[in-house]
């Protein structure tokens, strides 16, 4: 068999369980209301809870970023392409969501995936064991599998199953890893009982907080903060591209360990370092997150949840129980779920459906992005159409 003609057999196949992805094209901005494949729609897609990726400041800050600093950052972090914008962010993040630890520091790295990557490979080792919640996301599983160390998957927020499995582990290094929040059901870790067990078992203690920073926590300050968890064994990634409306990623931590993170993060030391641009409006990002504005956002969010917790809960299908702005709704198979979808987008709905292996076979759903951005008319298109879906079902 010729290699083209084993990779078209595998689409064929992918397509046979309705399980090919397809890429839709933006026209305009990223927003609750925009223009995608040159229809007017409103998109339940992004993951710009706060309605800040289109934001005047943002813009104008990336703007005047650019004017300073020019277009590219010319080199990796090590090698000239470390600027006053990439410093500066580092300091606003580290102060702004910092508190669980004395004298934190941040390090700003490209993306949330490449952060991860860079976390668990430079502090895991052959001679150390990661301990990973069952649905992490694929960044943090990935990581796990090339840092070498003996990964152990525990069932997903299990702490007690966890406790027993760290107390039989005879590794050198330990490290629980977790989501914060968790991409696809919207629950969030019991990060107090992971703090307690990273303190008893003496391990490192890693947390993805994409979807919690900038809309959990004291104005915004992300899950950590939520949750009143403190220690300097806690290392700590948030993700920019979300909730803060830019690029990138950062980590938080002791400064001992974002000192060894500069030394050894394979995905931090061997990379071009991003646009000092973006990093700049990054700045501007985290004061609005923490002002009043971000307050009144999150506040419009928190609104938008509930209602639309309710108007899941009225539907044949099953709404898992989020208080986040993942709202997901389960349909169970892909063929129903993309037929749902399908429904959804002719009303100028976009709702992403989403299918293994993203999600475990049986489980493929809607999910639901929520932005401060939405407005009540938005979601009673939502409630109108999933209502009608209800009656002919």
């Amino acid at each position: 068999m010729k290699l083209i003609e084993s990779l078209g057999r595998g689409l064929s196949a992918l397509d046979a369980d309705h399980l090919r992805r397809h890429r839709r094209i933006a026209d305009s901005a990223c927003s609750a209301r925009m223009s995608v494949d040159g229809r007017r729609i409103v998109g339940f897609a992004s993951n710009d809870y706060l309605g800040l990726a289109a934001h005047p400041a943002l813009i104008q800050a990336l703007g005047d970023g650019a004017r300073r600093y020019g277009a590219g950052s010319g080199g990796s972090h090590l090698l000239g392409g470390h600027s006053r914008a990439h410093a500066q962010a580092e300091q606003d993040l580290a102060a702004f969501c910092g508190g669980f630890v004395d004298d934190a520091r941040a390090l700003y790295f490209c993306n949330g995936y490449m952060a991860n990557l860079a976390v668990l490979t430079a502090l895991a080792g052959r001679d150390a064991a990661i301990f990973s919640d069952a649905l992490n996301h694929a960044s943090l599983i990935d990581g796990t599998r090339l840092s070498r160390a003996c990964v152990q998957i525990y069932p997903h927020c299990d702490t007690e199953t966890l406790d027993a499995m760290l107390g039989a582990s005879d590794a050198a290094t330990k490290v629980i890893v977790s989501d914060a929040v968790f991409s696809m059901d919207g629950d969030v870790a019991p990060l107090t009982q992971l703090a307690a067990l990273a303190e008893r078992h003496n391990a490192w203690l890693v947390l993805d907080d994409a979807h919690g920073f900038g809309v959990l926590g004291r104005d915004g300050r992300g899950s950590l903060d939520a949750s009143g968890v403190h220690g300097e064994h806690i290392i700590y990634v948030g993700t920019l591209g979300k909730a803060a409306g830019v690029a990138g990623a950062f980590v938080v931590a002791h400064p001992d360990v974002i000192e060894w993170f500069v030394q050894r993060a394979r995905t931090y030391i061997f990379t071009t370092a991003a646009p000092p641009a973006i990093a700049h409006a990054v700045s501007v990002s985290v004061q609005l997150i923490a002002g009043d504005e971000g307050r009144a956002r999150r506040a419009q969010l928190l609104r938008l949840i509930s209602r639309t917790r309710s108007i899941l809960a009225a539907t044949p299908y099953h709404s898992l129980d989020s208080h986040t702005a993942v709202q997901p709704l389960v349909i169970g198979s892909n063929e129903a779920t993309l037929e749902l979808a399908a429904t959804l987008d002719d009303a100028g709905l976009w709702v992403p459906a989403i299918r293994p292996p993203t999600v475990p076979p049986g489980t493929s759903r809607l999910r639901i992005s929520l932005s401060a951005a939405h407005t009540d008319e938005d979601l009673d298109r939502l409630e109108t159409v999933l209502a009608g879906v209800a009656v002919t079902s």
